[in-house]
């Protein structure tokens, strides 16, 4: 073998393989911004509920991050491919700062608003990061590069809740020191970013995206249309409003029926947030090659629906030492500002009484969370996967684009639905109507989601391998 082929061989070996160095920089940024998020989730609404405000008032408030993503997202990437990754990414970071020091100082609702609506645009910067990652791969690794974002989520979902429960327990539940801890790993992102990331978009190739087709009405219109994948987007749509509904009113859930504070609450998001990761990092692969992709979005469906029901029926019973007055004080002092003493104004929401403690409660969330999370975890990338072998390969990208902007969607309008449903019939009735919606979507699916050209590709080949 010459000089040449070696050369070539070399060449074709680096392009199959994901240059980590590269992309580790890119992995530990978006982890750490991540963790400042999920810091954030678990006591949301409960910070928010002690302000006094009723369900509704705090489905919107979780309803501004997802909006100003969908409103930032854009933006954001238009203005890296134009200046550039970095500069687009440290300012996003600023900003996001700048929310979580808000959050830290809030002593109205509408400062909570304001923190979140300037975190949500911030936040948008996932675009940026995913698009660094293109700039640092090839055809071949970029599927396994973008991946390495699941990855990033999957560990924020477990560490971030972890941080909160310590952060809060150092502080004696003090909700606003979490806030301040998702300010310091915010800051670190701007550090890693302005020292350890290195620009992957050349000057010579900013500003020649322009002519690129964009998220349109048409093109959404036409996605619904196509008989293939329009059916899956709808499904896309209305796993996340029920999956997204029960994220975002889980702990407002755990407050009124458990009487569970924002410590316990962020254990029982490291607890979902275990399995989601297990099943999406391991199970899935596994079950996607033994039952195909359509068949694990029935058994997600139905899966999900199962939990969701459950998880209405759990039982209103705290747990021993439960203590109504010790709750109503804790929530008073999470809105307390800076200097002030705790304010009197009572908690909105209606708290269990002492009256009738046990372990029945916990023990039935905890088995009910467990169909709950491997439907959930299954769903979204069975989904994706079966558009992207339904649909043409040049029609890949963009319909994975449009799959995500219904995601963006869902979890914009799932709080919004789910608050003014625990308000108006209770705390039971977002996660009842999710589960009656997704045993109704399981029939549909059943129905409309047959075997297509994918499983008949894949019939053949085995029908030539049997021959062979």
């Amino acid at each position: 073998m010459n000089t040449e082929q070696v050369s070539e061989n070399t060449a074709v070996s680096n392009d199959d393989k994901l240059d980590f160095k590269r992309i580790l920089p890119i992995f530990v940024i978006v982890l750490i911004d991540l963790l400042g998020l999920t810091i954030i989730i678990p006591l949301l609404p409960l910070y928010a509920a002690s302000f006094g405000v009723t369900p509704a008032v705090i489905g919107l408030l979780g309803a501004m991050y997802p909006l100003m993503q969908i409103v930032g997202a854009p933006v954001l990437g238009r203005l890296s491919d134009r200046y550039g990754r970095k500069p687009i990414l440290i300012i996003s970071q600023i900003g996001t700062l700048l929310g979580f020091i808000l959050l830290g100082f809030a002593n109205t609702i509408v400062l909570l608003f304001v923190a979140r609506i300037v975190d949500g645009i911030s936040g948008a910067n996932i675009s940026t990061a995913q698009a660094a990652i293109t700039d640092s791969t090839t055809e071949k690794t970029r599927t396994q590069g973008l991946g390495l974002i699941g990855a990033a989520f999957g560990l924020g979902f477990i560490i971030g809740p972890v941080i909160a429960f310590i952060s809060l327990a150092a502080s004696n539940n003090d909700y606003r020191v979490p806030a301040f801890v998702a300010a310091g790993f915010s800051l670190l992102s701007i550090l890693l970013t302005t020292f350890w990331f290195h620009e992957t978009l050349p000057e010579d190739e900013r500003g020649q995206r322009q002519n690129l087709e964009t998220f349109s009405l048409k093109a959404l219109v036409k996605a619904l249309s196509n008989p293939a994948v329009g059916i899956l987007l709808i499904l896309m749509f209305a796993q996340q409003l029920a999956f997204g509904g029960f994220e975002q009113l889980l702990a407002l859930f755990t407050l009124a029926n458990q009487g569970f504070n924002a410590s316990r609450n962020a254990i029982i998001f490291v607890y979902v947030g275990v399995i989601v990761v297990a099943v999406q990092g391991y199970f899935i692969g596994k079950w996607s090659q033994r039952f195909g992709d359509r068949r694990l979005i029935y058994g997600g469906l139905a899966l999900l629906a199962i939990g969701l029901v459950a998880i209405s029926f759990t039982p209103r019973q705290p747990l021993p030492g439960y203590s109504k007055a010790a709750l109503e004080e804790e929530l008073s002092a999470g809105r307390q500002g800076v200097g002030e003493t705790p304010p009197t104004q009572n908690v909105a929401v209606d708290l269990p009484e002492e009256n009738n403690t046990g372990w029945l409660g916990l023990g039935w969330i905890l088995a009910a969370m467990v169909p709950l999370a491997i439907g959930g975890g299954i769903l979204q990338p069975a989904i994706n996967s079966l558009i992207t072998k339904r649909v043409d390969q040049q029609e890949v990208g963009g319909m994975l684009g449009i799959s995500s902007s219904f995601l963006s969607a869902a979890n914009a309008l799932a709080p919004i639905i789910g608050g003014i449903l625990f308000q108006a019939l209770g705390p039971r009735s977002p996660f009842l109507s999710g589960g009656f919606l997704m045993a109704l979507l399981l029939f549909v699916a059943m129905r409309l989601v047959t075997p297509g050209r994918e499983e008949n590709m894949a019939a053949g080949l085995a029908r030539g391998g049997d021959t062979h």
